[in-house]
């Protein structure tokens, strides 16, 4: 039985980890609040109170055998620190939460070879876990995370308009997150970058319209916007290479 642990177990951390323990691991969780533990601690997850910006020793959450890093910290300094941890334990595989806000809206699809923003933090933090060789690092870039609490007809409140009415839709379902990261796990699929993303991309005037109105919201406004800005995330590396098929790939079906 292999040891896993999830540092952040947040909305998605946590139901990773539970997932985990479902199949059979044993699962190490780390909050940065400590009215948490117990929550971790009742869902049979081993408990750890980490916040990397605190430069502390991790020894004892790091004696596992595979690492997932789903914390929303930006630190570099931190994740130095944890990198440096990292290659002095037991830890032989690392997936790395990263996001698809890496890539810039310049009208066009964007694969996993396409150029990213320059000096975005995450970019910085993606490149520190590629350039160790003391274990392998596999970047997973979601798109926009939603599902149970976290949807996106709940989305600009109080009179916010919507930017980019003629943009498109990237999203991912949390379980479709769950879902990936248990076929690189399965499947050994190490020092890989995937972007991870649903292939249906509507209009965000027609997505957040039809999201609103069928949740009792009232029709939603939009930004004027003169310059046109927009990008699509291609998910085709991560369906060829893990021969995954996505459990929510219709965005409009979802509130029909």
């Amino acid at each position: 039985m292999k040891n896993i642990s999830v540092l952040g177990c947040g909305w998605l951390g946590r139901s990773l980890a539970i997932s985990l323990l479902n199949e059979g691991y044993f699962v190490k969780g780390s909050t940065t609040s400590e009215e948490k533990l117990d929550l971790l601690e009742d869902n049979g997850i081993e408990p750890y109170l980490i916040n990397i910006s605190e430069f502390e020793e991790f020894d004892s959450f790091l004696n596992s055998d595979i690492l997932v890093v789903a914390i929303t910290s930006k630190d570099i300094d931190g994740f130095e620190n944890l990198i440096s941890q990292i290659e002095n334990s037991s830890i032989q595989k690392v997936i790395f939460i990263s996001s698809t806000s890496v890539y810039d809206r310049i009208n066009k699809v964007m694969t996993e070879e396409e150029e990213v923003i320059k000096n975005h933090p995450l970019v910085e933090i993606e490149n520190l876990f590629r350039e160790k060789t003391f274990f392998e690092t596999t970047i997973i870039r979601f798109a926009g995370l939603f599902g149970d609490v976290r949807q996106p007809f709940n989305w600009f409140k109080n009179g916010r308009k919507i930017p980019q009415p003629k943009g498109f839709v990237n999203m991912i379902h949390k379980e479709d997150c769950i879902e990936i990261i248990h076929e690189i796990i399965d499947q050994n699929c190490w020092d890989e970058t995937f972007n991870a993303c649903s292939n249906h991309h509507p209009t965000r005037r027609e997505f957040y319209t039809l999201a609103k109105l069928s949740n009792g919201f009232e029709m939603p406004e939009f930004e004027n916007n003169e310059v046109y800005e927009w990008k699509i995330i291609s998910s085709k590396k991560v369906q060829e290479v893990l021969d995954y098929t996505f459990i929510h790939d219709d965005l409009l079906g979802l509130y029909v």
